[in-house]
């Protein structure tokens, strides 16, 4: 199936044959159908057109219907340039058979038409969308350019990992090369000592580095802010064989490259050398100079803060030192470096003086231009993390010649607002700005004039912002206490992303927003309720209906918006998403007069701009005006110019940060989802794999631990339960693996109401050994982050359950952590020996029951460890969970593991094995090279580094070293928080209309978006694999087990 864009010119190229054909002008046509045509049923459409010869009926009717308007030709329509250079249509076919060649030559326009598509600056005659379909179509094209836009973005993003990765991998080749440099001095030094009389002959040559004491001016330090080594450091420059005139002729040393390659031949090479090692200089320009080193009576080099020539001064031979501005300078530098260490080698044997060495000065260069001053309202601002309190404010801004380069843009944005210690969400357009931030109160007043200064007094912002946010910025009135923040914040960064639209609407082609209505302003817009309300007062005890005389006032917002809160007379859309309000203002306004007063508002205002303009120029309404600011600003202004005015908004202002809502008055007009009650909360669903947003009261939100559902609630439950939540108490049936005796002892079959198969499952199981409940507990004290790592009693027991069914108990586990795994593999493999009666404990070197655990982080292996010698000595029971818990309750720190391997035997029936790698997959590929077959494991556990799994399954199963045949492998968190289903349909999480933070924090957190696109290739490659098969369980985090043929 082609895709959406090539979808468009496939629909365009069949019209314009159709009309060359029909004898209709394409002028007429051309512009409809290109702003009409998107989406997959789209395609079909066109290919039947192609197969039949004639055009769609759906296609005609928007060749008719949708053509330039005012007679505008094809030439200044804004699309028409993207395909001007099209072949005219007779030369396209009409026949099946000749689709592939007509869908190659559109291959070349398929990214022609976004960037005039996705333009703010048509003209006012352009094309609008008003039929459903056409919206259905502006949204499907707005999502793929946002796919294309998170592509690019991706793109960017690889190609900075790359040069990093070659920078790093640059930084390695140069080690590598100096290590074996040092060898090979180290050598040499050895032969000459135990060569005698070739030794004293040894030691006059000069060895192959030169090292080289780099000391920085006093300007540089404090400019570059430079840390004590990046001051006076030390780098090593390779000496090339031919440096030395007994070593070579300069012949051969252009032959070989040497003087463009080496730094002691090549001021620019000097100059990279340099910047790899102190990497900071490279953000100023500095000037070179050499000299000699100043040893003490052993040969040490001395350095001293008088030694360095005077700033600014490059004059030749001042205080022993030469400038370095050519080549030939840094020869003669280097070669007065190597003849000084030959002569004082042949009279110091002894001395310190281990190779030519030679002090180099950095010197800010005089002659470079000051940096540029920095902005006016940095000077003398307070430092943003002593604010105690955070500002909560918004503002957008539809800039009349659009924004050129959103990219830049968003780059210019994070730039200029670092500083400030901001947080929010910005989204950045061609069509303008929208953001939602906070903002520390104490710099509030500079962020405010870093927004508005105009470009005469240097503000970098002044095209895009300036005097082009509608009504200003919305400033919270009631600033958040910072503790308050930082407990629940709103936003935890600063997200300045690009997208097709600052807010989606569905349009393909934008309306002109300059053209949206009377902006009025808040005292205005309070007072016009107030008189209409008085109206409607007393119409209603007079008996009579003057509903003419009243202004029709539309709630532009969402529906779980306007139930806990709106302005008295309004009319709510009662739509789910804003892309809907269209076809509800037609239906709704199908019958009112044109030029009867109609008012709208939005949270912030921006929604209504929208609006106002498709009522003005789709509708043609003539009296529209929209609120300033929002209600928002209203609340702002009315708490400002009028305190004592009882306002005419009722209830809570829903928001879209982690806050949810701004509570104005204390109206109750929602209606709790769950018992009908009456409310102003709004939340959602706390089951990740759920997240509604509903209104929901404070007493259904406890009783179902803030989930919609009996059912996600069951869900919360067992995934709090299985990491022993201690929240959970008997007063919400919280029960699980905490029973009392008195428990116990009651038949759970007539005591215990089950409200979920989770709950029932959990309670029919058997409890988890008392050890692994403080394997729990530890984690969570020691390595708080990484607590809802451990397995949890569910699948720790099928683990052990798998390990006992083995038929020699050996499990290799890549991943320990803190050993909950470790433990549960270990009690299954001690099941197999005392099942088998095993004499001899198992071990790498010895078969028989064992388990080999790898784990890179010392931190956890130290806690893993003492949590098996605890199992070790003690057992899994009471014991060895008292045992254990010591190691929390003496409030000592956990100790990282000081060893490379520690071994234990449990139970005189299986050993076990903890190892501290660098590598696992390094490990495991040796093991597969030398480990004999007799010792090769029963089940091997995957649970560490996502991203190269299939190399772990083909370290596996390319032969029988490791992995017997038969045997399996666990991959553990293959379904990474249910996100492989987004990374299976493609998901593009920037063409959601508007979510809540929390929800971005799971759908759009970078890192997790990448590691569940590489979990599903993972799991679409390994079930493919004829070697392998396959069964991947929906347990806790997903589960695969993979079974060796």
């Amino acid at each position: 199936m082609p895709p959406p864009v090539t979808a468009l010119a496939l629909s365009l190229l069949l019209a314009m044959a159709h009309a060359a054909r029909a004898g209709v002008p394409g002028r007429r046509l051309a512009g409809g159908v290109a702003a009409s045509v998107m989406g997959r049923h789209h395609v079909v459409m066109g290919r039947r057109s192609l197969q039949s010869g004639m055009p769609s009926k759906w296609s005609a009717a928007f060749a008719h219907k949708r053509g330039c308007r005012s007679g505008a030709t094809f030439a200044a329509c804004p699309r028409a340039a993207a395909f001007s250079s099209l072949p005219s249509a007779a030369s396209f076919p009409s026949k099946l058979e000749h689709q592939q060649p007509l869908h190659t030559q559109t291959q070349n326009i398929r990214t022609a038409p976004l960037s005039i598509l996705a333009s703010s600056s048509y003209p006012s005659t352009a094309l609008r969308v008003s039929k459903n379909k056409d919206i259905v179509s502006g949204a499907a094209y707005h999502a793929s350019i946002n796919q294309q836009l998170v592509r690019r973005r991706n793109e960017a993003s690889k190609q900075k990992r790359e040069a990093r990765q070659r920078a790093l991998d640059s930084d390695r080749e140069r080690n590598l090369k100096l290590r074996e440099l040092f060898l090979e001095e180290h050598q040499a030094d050895r032969g000459g000592k135990e060569g005698g009389d070739g030794g004293q002959k040894g030691a006059h040559r000069a060895p192959p580095m030169f090292a080289v004491k780099v000391v920085t001016c006093p300007t540089l330090r404090a400019e570059l802010k430079m840390n004590g080594r990046e001051k006076r450091g030390r780098m090593f420059v390779e000496r090339p064989p031919f440096f030395s005139d007994a070593d070579s002729s300069h012949g051969q040393a252009e032959e070989d490259g040497g003087t463009e390659e080496y730094a002691c031949t090549s001021l620019k090479a000097l100059r990279k050398t340099i910047h790899e090692f102190f990497r900071r200089l490279k953000k100023s320009t500095f000037i070179l100079s050499a000299s000699l080193p100043t040893l003490d009576e052993e040969g040490n080099v001395l350095t001293h803060a008088d030694d360095m020539p005077m700033e600014g001064d490059n004059s030749t031979g001042m205080l022993g030192t030469w400038s370095l501005e050519a080549d030939e300078d840094v020869q003669r530098a280097f070669q007065e470096a190597e003849d000084f260490f030959l002569r004082h080698r042949e009279h110091n044997q002894t001395s310190a003086l281990k190779r030519p060495t030679m002090v180099l000065h950095v010197t800010k260069d005089p002659n470079a231009p000051p940096p540029p001053p920095p902005p006016p309202y940095l000077e003398g601002m307070p430092d943003p993390l002593a604010s105690p309190t955070m500002t909560m404010l918004s503002f957008y801004a539809f800039p009349p010649n659009a924004v050129d380069d959103p990219e830049a843009t968003a780059e210019t944005l994070r730039k200029l607002w670092r500083p400030f210690r901001a947080l929010g969400r910005v989204y950045v357009a061609r069509e303008g700005v929208n953001a939602q931030m906070g903002v520390p109160t104490n710099v509030l007043s500079q962020f405010l004039e870093c927004c508005t200064l105009s470009e005469a007094e240097g503000g970098a912002l002044s095209d895009v912002l300036g005097t082009y946010m509608e009504n200003g910025i919305n400033i919270d009135p009631i600033p958040v206490d910072m503790n308050e923040f930082n407990a629940d914040p709103p936003f935890k960064n600063l997200h300045v992303r690009v997208r097709s639209q600052i807010v989606a609407d569905g349009f393909e082609t934008p309306l002109d927003w300059q053209n949206a209505g009377h902006d009025m302003p808040p005292m205005e817009w309070h007072q016009k309720l107030k008189e209409a309300r008085e109206r409607q007062l007393r119409a209603t005890e007079e008996g009579t209906e003057d509903a003419n005389e009243l202004p029709i006032v539309l709630d532009c917002r969402n529906d779980y918006e306007t139930q806990v809160g709106k302005f008295e007379l309004a009319e709510p859309l009662e739509t789910e998403s804003f892309r809907e309000s269209w076809d509800v203002l037609k239906e709704r306004l199908k019958d009112v007069p044109k030029d009867a007063p109609i008012m709208t508002y939005c949270t912030g205002g921006i929604r209504c701009v929208k609006v106002n303009a498709y009522l003005t120029q789709e509708l043609e309404f003539t009296n529209v005006s929209r609120l300033a600011g929002g209600v928002i600003g209203y609340d702002r202004t009315l708490n400002e110019k009028a305190p004592v005015e009882e306002p005419m908004f009722k209830g809570v202002n829903y928001v879209f940060d982690g806050r949810m809502g701004r509570r104005i008055t204390d109206d109750q007009l929602g209606t709790c989802h769950t018992c009908g009650r009456k409310t102003h909360l709004v939340t959602n669903c706390k089951n990740d794999n759920c997240h509604r947003r509903m209104v929901q009261c404070e007493f259904c939100s406890d009783s179902l631990f803030g989930t919609c559902s009996e059912g996600c609630k069951g869900r919360v439950y067992s995934q709090l339960a299985s990491k022993s939540d201690p929240s959970l108490d008997t007063a919400t049936g919280g029960t699980f693996f905490s029973s009392t005796p008195d428990q116990e002892a009651k038949d759970d079959s007539e005591s215990t109401d089950y409200s979920t198969l989770d709950d029932y499952s959990a309670a029919h199981s058997t409890e988890p050994a008392p050890l692994l409940r403080e394997i729990e507990e530890n984690t969570a004290h020691f390595l708080p982050s990484g607590a809802h790592m451990v397995s949890g009693a569910t699948q720790g027991s099928l683990l052990t359950i798998l390990a006992s069914m083995t038929r020699t108990g050996r499990v290799l586990e890549i991943g320990t952590f803190t050993g909950y795994a470790t433990a549960c593999f270990l009690e299954g493999a001690a099941a197999v020996g005392r099942c088998l009666c095993v004499g001899e404990i198992g071990s790498r070197d010895a078969p028989g029951p064992f388990v080999l655990s790898l784990e890179r982080d010392r931190r956890a292996l130290g806690v893993a460890s003492a949590h098996i010698q605890a199992m070790a000595g003690f057992g899994v029971g009471a014991e060895g969970a008292e045992e254990a818990s010591k190691l929390r309750r003496d409030g000592s720190e956990a100790k990282d593991f000081d060893g490379e391997s520690t071994s234990f035997s449990y139970d005189n029936a299986a050993g076990c094995e903890l190892l501290r790698v660098n590598d696992a997959l390094a490990t495991v590929e040796e093991l597969a090279l030398n480990n004999p077959a007799q010792l090769a494991f029963d089940i091997a556990f995957v649970d560490a580094d996502k991203t190269r799994l299939m190399e772990y399954v083909d370290a596996l199963v390319s032969n029988d070293r490791v992995l017997k045949k038969g045997g399996l492998i666990l991959v553990d968190n293959t379904l990474w928080k249910g996100l492989v289903l987004d990374a299976s349909r493609g998901y593009d999480s920037d063409s959601d209309d508007e979510v809540s933070e929390d929800k971005e924090l799971l759908r759009k957190n970078r890192r997790a978006r990448k590691l569940a696109a590489k979990m599903h290739r993972f799991n679409s490659e390994v079930v493919k694999d004829d070697r392998v098969e396959v069964l991947m369980m929906n347990l806790r985090d997903g589960l695969s087990m993979i079974r060796k043929r």
